[in-house]
């Protein structure tokens, strides 16, 4: 029974849309069955000319094909809008064949280019080994050349001195010339690659037997590339590789040699190719300035160079120095170690650091006008500050303690005419001669102000001193003419005697007669300064950095370290990198005279500069500088110098000056003390005039002094050096207090210069030796000397002037020569031991351990007395 019985079979046709097809089943054990199946066909439409398809190509709406072909729901704006689809994705696949044509064609001439530049340097590459094989080639047969030449003479010379060779011995020897010249010429040639190994056994002897000859250090590429060929071939066949792994017997064997791997041989042809592309190159090495100071740390030398640091260690140790990279080396090795790397050392000193700060001299037309700055210099209580405070206005006197300046203001004052005015009010004290001769040194013109009920004194001759030292032109301001006692005429006659000549005396010297109190002359006063200026002609370049002067420097709780800084040229803003002294800092704010926050401030004009790292010196000079860098560089090589000097100093003494030394020390008394001030002028002030005091007996050491509050450090201090604390207008913080009463250290504070330096005083002068002083108080004449048992020698005087008194001092005089001085073992009236003796009456007398007395001698008697003293 078939298996399509009882069962319709299979049509091999179908409805619309199919056709038969056939598949073949794949059972297990290697059964298969064919059957037939049918698939459905894709149907598709294909409109007609003149139809939807017309339509479509030439894209008129009125030719939509037959209605009754097209599916069902489709409606004419829907079979237009399809077919323009249809039509624009048909243009952009014909765009982007165009346009992949395009970049595959531009590809292959990339290709092509690239090839032909390939080809062109290898081509290159080929022809310069063909010259260098040419060069060898003739290398060679001028070597063998020479080698026959040299063989030739040589049995020449030995067939003249033998006379017994034939010629067939001579061309023997030739021949054996020859093969030697020919077994040297590889090495004769080659100066690129080493010397191979021999591959077997049989080439080592061969090696052997050949006669010794110069072999060059290296050889060429090709050379060992044809080595490793023949290697290949002899060893292996034709492949070249090796099969197998390299055991130790056929390491050993001599068969064959040990070659390059396949990996090396694509490394070596990668190496070729990048050769021939330019890739890969080492740049060639530059050679640098290197600059080279004193000293140098390795690190820092390598970093110069562009080297690495472990390359100059390396270095140093082939030259015998065991250092690491953070050590310092001198500037002799560092320059061998340059001039070995290929480099060229620059020495240079450690001060040129500071030749990045600007002195490039301003040109004529940058130049613009500047305001003068006016010093008031004079002694003091002449009326200095008053008569600022009455050009100012402002009440500045009320701020100074005892009513006298003992700091340096700057301030800056509209004149009635506009123009500006800067002025420094400088302290009269003797105490402050620094301080105004520093405001000398930055003004412009000195207002030298003198009383006129009190005429020239000393601090005035000092002024006066100093403004012809600086060459600054002087207007003397006759202050306080509204007393009843003011003689004007008198200060004018006195400054004849220090060769200031006033106008009114026929002089070049402008004088102004003022009143700080009624306000009288104080126009005049600003005119005669404005026609000083105006003569001065004083210009500066604000357009450039700044520099300027501290006038005073101070440490204040809150905002640090804070400098009073005139500025003299350039403008100085904020954010500003400075350096100043041995300080550095970058300007955070800029206050004016009246307290005002300002963002910059031009020449002439002063401020105040916070953003310092430190309290500078009054007088340092501030400079710009370009970076962070350079300013702490500058500030570190000059506080390095500035102790290298202080230590040079201390050390430039010999150890006889020193024992010298250390013996007049102990016979000198000392007061050490330590003095704290609340700006850096006044502490140079105070310790200036501390170093005054004393003699060649007693002197005052001040052990430190700084600006700011007294700290535990400074009562430290004091307590390992028994010395009192000063502090003037400065006060001690609360620990500080509290240590200074556990430790007993004493604190002392002063707002005025004359109390700190009267107590000072004192107190040395209670270091000195009390002075003794002898009162002469009598005489007595020998009359006659008896011998006394028990008692010895016993002068029997009368007492000729004053008394003798039994507890004074006595002098043996002997033709007026004294011979003896001790004191009286006894002093009796006829039996009675008696206290003293009246002029006129006789007594006898005993001296203490002395017998050698005569009749004639007179006795001298006197009392010591010591007298405390005091410093002058």
């Amino acid at each position: 029974m078939s298996d399509t019985d009882g069962k319709k079979p299979l049509g091999l046709g179908g409805g619309a849309g199919k056709r038969p097809g056939q598949v073949k089943q794949s059972f297990s054990h290697g059964r298969t069955n064919t059957v037939v199946v049918e698939t459905k066909r894709k149907r598709v439409v294909v409109p007609k000319p003149g139809t939807a398809g017309g339509a479509a190509g030439g894209g008129s709406a009125s030719h939509l094909g037959d209605p009754s072909k097209r599916p069902a729901g489709i409606s004419d704006a829907e079979m237009e809008r399809r077919l323009a689809a249809l039509r624009a994705a048909k243009a952009r696949e014909a765009e982007d064949t165009a346009r992949r044509a395009e970049e595959e064609r531009q590809r292959e001439e990339d290709r092509q280019r690239r090839r032909e530049e390939i080809e062109a340097k290898e081509r290159e590459e080929r022809e310069r080994e063909a010259a260098i094989k040419a060069r060898q080639e003739e290398e060679e047969r001028q070597a063998r050349a020479e080698a026959e030449a040299k063989a030739a003479a040589a049995a020449q010379r030995k067939a003249d001195i033998l006379g017994t060779k034939s010629r067939a011995q001579i061309q023997r020897e030739q021949e054996e010339a020859r093969a030697a010249a020919e077994a040297a010429k590889p090495a004769a040639k080659s100066r690129e690659a080493a010397p191979a190994a021999p591959a077997t056994e049989e080439e080592a002897r061969g090696a052997a037997k050949q006669p010794a000859t110069t072999v060059s250090p290296r050889k060429t590429d090709r050379e060992r590339e044809e080595r490793d060929r023949d290697r290949g071939a002899k060893g292996k066949g034709d492949d070249g590789r090796r099969s197998g792994k390299l055991t130790l017997t056929a390491a050993l064997d001599g068969e064959g040699g040990r070659t390059r791997s396949l990996a090396a041989m694509k490394r070596k042809q990668e190496k070729a190719r990048n050769k021939a592309m330019g890739f890969g190159q080492k740049a060639e090495k530059q050679a640098r300035d290197v600059q080279l100071p004193e000293t140098i740390v390795v690190s820092e030398l390598a970093n110069r160079m562009a080297e690495r640091a472990a390359d100059v260690v390396k270095a140093l140790m082939k030259m015998g120095m065991m250092v690491n990279m953070n050590q310092t080396i001198d500037a002799d090795t560092a320059e061998i170690i340059i001039e070995d790397f290929g480099h060229r050392a620059v020495r240079v000193s450690d001060s040129d650091v500071e030749q990045v700060i600007d002195t490039v001299e301003d040109k004529a037309e940058d130049l613009e006008s500047r305001p003068p700055i006016v010093t008031i210099m004079g002694h003091v209580d002449h009326g200095k500050t008053s008569l600022l405070d009455a050009i100012r206005k402002a009440n500045v006197v009320s701020g100074e303690a005892g009513g006298i300046t003992q700091h340096i203001g700057a301030y800056q004052v509209k004149t009635p005419n506009g123009s500006l005015v800067s002025f420094l009010d400088t302290p009269g004290h003797a105490a402050f001669t620094s301080m105004r001769a520093r405001g000398a040194q930055v003004t412009d013109i000195v207002i030298l102000v003198v009383a006129a009920d009190d005429a020239v004194m000393p601090q005035t001759i000092e002024a006066i001193a100093h403004a012809k030292a600086a060459k600054v032109p002087m207007i003397v301001a006759i202050n306080k003419c509204d007393k009843p006692d003011a003689n004007p005429q008198k200060v004018r006659t006195d400054l004849l005697q220090h060769e200031v000549v006033v106008e009114a005396m026929s002089g070049d010297v402008q004088d102004v007669e003022v009143s700080a109190k009624t306000g009288k002359g104080l126009n005049d006063l600003l005119e005669a300064i404005a026609l000083q200026a105006e003569i001065l002609e004083l210009k500066a370049n604000p357009n450039r950095p700044a520099m300027g002067a501290v006038i005073e420097a101070k440490l204040d709780v809150g905002r640090g370290p804070v400098a009073t800084v005139l500025v003299q040229n350039g403008t100085l803003k904020r954010g500003d990198i400075f350096v100043v002294g041995e300080k550095w800092g970058k300007v955070r704010a800029l206050i004016n005279d009246k307290g005002e926050t300002v963002t910059e401030a031009g020449p002439s004009v002063p401020v105040e500069v916070l953003g310092l790292n430190g309290t500078p010196e009054a007088g340092d000079v501030l400079n710009v500088v370009s970076t962070e860098a350079q300013a702490r560089e500058i500030a570190d090589y000059r506080e390095q110098a500035a102790k290298d000097k202080r230590a040079a100093a201390g050390a430039a003494t010999t150890l006889e000056q020193l024992m010298a030394k250390a013996k007049a020390d102990a016979d000198v008394a000392e007061l050490p003390v330590l003095v704290k001030a609340d700006v850096q002028g006044s502490a140079e002030a105070i310790v200036q005039a501390l170093e005054k005091i004393g003699n060649d007996e007693v002197r005052v050491r001040v052990l430190h002094y700084g600006v700011g509050a007294i700290t535990d450090t400074d009562v430290g201090l004091a307590e390992a050096s028994n010395a009192p604390i000063i502090g003037f207008n400065v006060r001690a913080n609360a620990t500080a207090r509290n240590a200074a009463q556990q430790k007993g250290v004493e604190i002392r504070y002063y707002s005025i210069i004359y109390d700190l330096i009267d107590d000072i005083k004192s107190a040395a002068s209670g270091l000195l030796k009390a002075e003794v002083r002898e009162n002469f108080i009598g005489y007595a004449q020998i009359k006659e000397v008896f011998r006394i048992t028990g008692a010895g020698n016993v002068a029997g005087c009368i007492v000729t002037e004053g008394v003798a008194r039994r507890s004074a001092g006595v002098r043996l005089l002997r033709d007026n020569v004294v011979i003896h001085e001790g004191t009286l073992k006894t002093l009796k009236r006829f039996k009675d031991e008696v206290k003293e003796v009246q002029s006129g009456q006789e007594c006898g007398m005993a001296f203490e351990r002395y017998e050698d007395i005569r009749a004639g001698d007179v006795i001298e008697i006197f009392e010591r007395e010591e007298v405390q003293r005091s410093l002058a």
